[in-house]
This record gives C-alpha cells, structure tokens and sequence, in this order.
C-alpha cells in the first residue's frame, strides 16, 4: 500500500497537534512544523511514530518564504511527495487596531495569510504533476464575520477563505482539492487570555452552549484529506457550534 504524506504547519501543539495525530491514525507519513518549540516538536514527532507511521519535524517559520522553502524541501527529500498541506500555522492578535505597530500587522498576515500561500505555491507544482492532492487551510469563523478587536487577524483570515475559493477553482482541472475549515472557539492555548468569567459569557453566546475541541477540528480535517471528500473543494466548511 501507498501511504500517503501530510505536511501540517504549526502542528507541535493545539489544532495542527491534533491534526497530525488524526491523519497519522488513517495511515499518513506526517510532517510536523513548528517556529519555536523544539521541545513540543521532538515530544509531537515521538508520538506519532507510535501510531506505526513515519514523521520528520521540521523547525521553521513559515511566515517567511525562506521557512516554507526549508519545511517543503525537507518533506520531498524524505517522503518523495506530499498528498496533503494543512495550512495550520496562526497567530492572533487581540487589541485596538489603532494601537498595532506596521511590524505588528505585518506578522499577523504573514503568520495567518502568507504562509498558507507560500507553502501552497511549493506544494502545487508536486500535486499538479500527480494529479491528486488536498490543500486544507485552517480559517476562522472571524473571516467571514470579522471580530472586533482582531481587525487583522479578521482581515487575514478572510483573505484565507477568498483564496481557497480562488485557488479550488484554478487547480479543479488538474485533480487537486482546496478547502478551508472555518474554526469557531476552540479550547486552546489561543484562548488562554479570556477569564473564567469572560469564557463562560463566550460560551452562552455559542448554540451547543460549549467550546469546540483540537479533535473535532481534526475529524474535519480527515474528512477533507479523505477520498470520502472527493468531490469537495472550494468550501469552507465551519466548525463553530452553529455560532455562524
């Protein structure tokens, strides 16, 4: 059997974390990133090997065309192909947005836009020439409503949802699926600023009265990799509790 290859950004903790584990599970080679955290890195590489699959990590920052070069390279050499990208990495950014520094809103974009582009860019040519391949970026519910307070995390992540539409469309002919998953408030570090209190509130406001989790998130992600989404592409499918 053929096993199949997933690169996930930003995968040493939280969703990407959960992902990884998900595709590796349905029998993926995977290729976890990080920026930072080599120690997650290495703990995150060690138990996925335990599944029965293979993993490299890669540390690199892919908000930087450099970073993606290095992540990319790294999983051709050592698995000859990539079947799935996971566009994972983010960054949020909670505060007045007359208040952000340029530097500021500068990596905010290229965490949470650029880098899906970037690494797409590397990965196209790879899936073009096989005919078969998923592209999956990790959005937010914020991209199509936009929050206040996070105006360009917002702004990034609805340029995330038109470029998944943009991008499905001009790789439909050549066999190779994009798609998005619109996240809604999961229980993850990214979250870890609001109070008791302040998640509680969040919590009323959202139909199934709960924070969504890392696996439910990854089950979407499975699905999306899958051959049972074979004809799905250009969507972005949310998963937010019924909160959009």
């Amino acid at each position: 059997m053929v096993m199949r290859t997933a690169v996930i950004t930003g995968s040493s903790r939280g969703i990407g974390r959960a992902i990884a584990f998900r595709l590796a599970h349905d029998g993926c080679n995977i290729v976890v990133n990080c920026s930072r955290s080599g120690d997650e890195l290495e703990e995150t590489i060690a138990a996925i090997e335990r599944i029965g699959v293979r993993a490299i990590g890669v540390q690199a920052d892919v908000s930087e065309p450099s970073g993606c070069d290095r992540l990319i390279g790294a999983a051709l050499e050592r698995f000859g192909s990539i079947d799935v990208l996971v566009n994972n990495a983010g960054r949020a950014h909670v505060g007045l947005f007359s208040d952000m520094r340029p530097e500021e809103i500068a990596d905010v974009v290229s965490v949470n836009l650029l880098s899906a582009m970037y690494c797409a860019r590397l990965c196209v040519p790879v899936m073009v020439r096989r005919r078969h391949g998923s592209i999956i970026n990790i959005s937010s519910m914020w991209g199509s409503a936009g929050a206040s307070c996070e105006a360009v995390y917002s702004g990034a992540k609805g340029g995330v949802n038109a470029f998944t539409k943009a991008l499905a469309k001009e790789l439909g002919p050549s066999g190779v699926r994009v798609n998005a998953i619109s996240c809604g408030v999961i229980d993850t570090g990214m979250n870890a600023f609001l109070s008791p209190q302040e998640a509680d509130g969040l919590a009323e406001q959202i139909p199934l009265s709960r924070f969504g989790s890392a696996a439910e998130v990854a089950e979407a992600a499975a699905f999306l990799a899958s051959d049972a989404a074979s004809y799905v592409t250009g969507q972005i499918l949310g998963v937010d509790g019924g909160m959009m």
